[in-house]
């Protein structure tokens, strides 16, 4: 391959493809080191405004410098070809080492997911939200050093029309947010939604909601609930199964109100797994966990040796009482050290808020601001209220949800959010006006806005039978979550169906002719003089080439005649003789 970008990168070879781009090995002949360049596929250069989009985008995440974001280097463009200058990572993206790994060791998972969390909390305080976290969007360098690549693009796509395209959203519907999917506002907790589903997958092997089409994925993102991810795969920490729930919670008010936060419980976790180990999380129940460690303590207080055991020979009475007395030492070391590891757990797990007494969240739900305030100065509790959130259960005005939630541990002098309710939540209702009417199709789309399909029924129309030419509520209107919408349809009572006229210009008369017949017109024949076109060759039509007119119109072509005649002038008559001076001639003007 010996392709030039820019006159300084060198393509080398293809090294990776993605629904958006094709990923190329290259060497920058002016700094004289390896890059890897991204080439939009040519679907998407065809679009103006996305590839505005896609340039100012890219630009403002070249402005992002941190170890665990792939850097990028340049944004350019060579004729029809628009490209990106990244960073060559010498590794692998995360998908790959999930579909070889997963379920991942929680340790491991922590780690990677921290790097990619202090990424987007770099990228958020420059204002600039991925949008599309998933690990196909994570690489993992031979050190194990997470990098997030690709920011800007999906904001790029989001902004074009582009974004309506199922096909271009495969591959990241399984880590979108419910608001992602509703085309409702996004923010940073977005990002923090994409990466819970990321640290999910890793921790069990597979995506919380999978389905046969895009639709139905991002359907499930708004309506289902997720599965606990110890629901899957046992020995998960329940700390950090809080923290996944917490960070894919369906409401962006009740996800980590930034990645700094997130980090945060992070670091809590990795600290206290590292202070009592495994052992704490990996038994499937207590009994389990008892057994094990008892084990464990026994194993530790009898000898190590390698030698095989003796062959039984009969004991001395003096050998059996010594045997006893190390039995019973190390019956009481096992149970000793038994409980004293539990006495750890069990700590470890009230210090988290597992388990454990106290004072316990009251719940606050279907209660005023008012009323919920008063209860919790008698508990000596704080109160705040947080953003106010829709719901469809709880009238508008009372609480909502809190955090903590109903039962959870609490201490004297702690702060519970509550959040208000707003009443349903709204949406927009979609506007399928021209499209023709096919019943899967308008349910999902009603579906992915949280609509109902009401009804269907036909009216008088001028447009093809069949055409969606009115809705109810109408189109692009606000209305609540939940809401039917009933669909109009042309009956084609009144259609007149519109073709598209051909370009027959510098055809032959007979071969026009046989074109608009073909094409469902009539014709009309002209013929005028041309000095352009030969004789019989069809030199105007009207009307135009590629205009829509209803099928049956007469279109008339004009046929050139051939060149004008043209005729020579009349050759001028002889001039007259000379006067010769004969006696009529008065040469000196007088008379007589």
């Amino acid at each position: 391959m010996s392709k030039l970008l820019a006159g300084r990168y060198e393509l080398i070879e293809k090294i990776g493809e993605g629904g958006m781009a094709v990923v190329y090995k290259a060497r920058c002949r002016l700094l004289n080191r390896y890059v890897a360049i991204k080439i939009l596929r040519p679907e998407f250069t065809k679009d103006a405004q996305f590839v505005e989009n896609f340039k100012r985008e890219s630009q403002a995440a070249a402005g992002l410098q941190h170890p665990n974001i792939v850097s990028v280097y340049d944004v350019g463009k060579e004729g029809n070809i628009h490209f990106i200058v990244m960073e060559l990572i010498d590794g692998r993206p995360l998908s790959d080492i999930i579909q070889e790994r997963a379920p991942m060791d929680y340790k491991t998972s922590i780690e990677l997911i921290k790097q990619v969390a202090s990424a987007l909390s770099v990228a958020h305080r420059n204002h600039i939200i991925h949008r599309d976290v998933k690990p196909h969007n994570i690489m993992i360098t031979k050190d194990g050093m997470a990098k997030l690549a690709d920011f800007g693009i999906a904001k790029a796509v989001s902004d074009s029309t582009l974004v309506t395209e199922t096909s271009k959203v495969i591959g990241s519907v399984h880590y979108f947010s419910p608001e992602q999917a509703r085309g409702a506002y996004v923010d940073e907790r977005s990002d923090i939604y994409s990466l819970g589903i990321v640290l999910y997958e890793m921790l069990t092997g597979q995506v919380p909601f999978d389905g046969d089409n895009p639709v139905q994925v991002a359907l499930m993102h708004i309506n289902d609930e997720i599965t606990p991810p110890s629901e899957l795969v046992p020995g998960i920490p329940p700390a950090l199964e809080k923290l996944v729930m917490k960070a894919t919670d369906k409401y962006q008010s009740n996800r980590y109100k930034s990645a700094d936060e997130f980090l945060e419980d992070l670091d809590n976790i990795e600290f206290v797994t590292k202070m009592v180990g495994n052992s704490v999380f990996a038994a499937s129940d207590v009994e389990e966990f008892q057994e094990m460690n008892r084990r464990k303590e026994v194993e530790d207080v009898l000898p190590k040796s390698k030698e095989k055991p003796a062959k039984k020979v009969k004991a001395k009475p003096s050998k059996v009482k010594q045997g006893n007395k190390n039995k019973k030492k190390m019956i009481i070391a096992s149970v000793v050290g038994a409980a004293v590891v539990i006495a750890a757990v069990f700590g470890v797990l009230y210090a988290l808020g597992i388990i454990g007494g106290g004072l316990k969240a009251p719940n606050l739900i279907d209660k005023t601001y008012e009323e919920a305030e008063a209860e919790l100065k008698e508990m000596g509790l704080k109160i705040e209220r947080g953003e106010d959130v829709p719901s469809d259960e709880v009238e508008e005005g009372k609480i909502a949800n809190q955090t903590p939630e109903k039962g959870e541990k609490v201490e004297k002098g702690d702060t519970i959010t509550v959040r208000i309710s707003s009443g349903k939540e709204k949406t927009i209702v979609p506007n399928l006006i021209g499209n023709m009417y096919d019943e899967s199709t308008v349910k999902a789309a009603l579906e992915a806005a949280g609509l109902k399909f009401g009804d269907v029924r036909e009216d008088d129309s001028n447009k093809e039978k069949g055409t969606i030419i009115a809705m109810s509520p109408g189109a692009n209107d606000e209305v609540d979550a939940g809401t039917e919408v009933t669909v109009v349809i042309s009956n084609g009572s009144q259609y007149k169906e519109e073709k598209t006229v051909p370009y027959v210009t510098g055809l032959t008369v007979e071969e026009a002719t046989k074109k608009l017949k073909n094409s469902g017109f009539k014709v009309n024949v002209e013929y005028a003089e041309s000095t352009t076109y030969s004789k019989g060759i069809v030199i105007n039509q009207d009307p135009g080439a590629e205009t829509k007119v209803e099928k049956g119109s007469t279109i008339t072509i004009t046929v050139s005649k051939g060149a004008p005649v043209v005729v020579p002038p009349d050759e001028p008559d002889e001039p007259d003789e000379p006067d010769d001076g004969g006696d009529d001639a008065n040469t000196n003007g007088d008379e007589g």
